[in-house]
């Protein structure tokens, strides 16, 4: 199965998109509220990553656990893209919806 489909946000961008400077977006990435993949260059972050003009909030608990697991940036998003089996759906569109609680779930298991 496909990842979802999502638009990919240059570091400028999402700083416009969320209304921050070009720093606190760098400290979101640092501190695991957002997570770039540096696969095509520049870091670039999933436009589903962010809703309502603000990174998910629910999205940095998942990439914490996933961190813990040894999922790297690129791994971590794969993952939160790729359909999921026992959630479903894709887990950021479950994110997306609010169930943290079941995303985190599968993402414990994968340690």
């Amino acid at each position: 199965a496909s990842p979802m489909p999502t638009d990919w946000l240059t570091l400028a961008e999402l700083a416009e998109e969320l209304d921050e400077t070009l720093g606190r977006v760098k400290r979101l990435l640092d501190e695991s509220h957002l997570v770039a993949s540096r696969r095509h260059g520049a870091p670039r972050v999933p436009s589903l990553f962010v809703l309502d003009g603000r990174p998910l909030s629910s999205l940095r608990g998942t990439v914490i656990v996933l961190h813990d697991a040894g999922f790297d940036d690129d791994e971590t998003i794969d993952w939160l893209l790729a359909p999921e089996d026992s959630i479903g759906m894709a887990p950021i569109e479950a994110l997306r919806l609010g169930r943290k609680s079941e995303v985190r779930r599968v993402a414990q298991s994968l340690a």
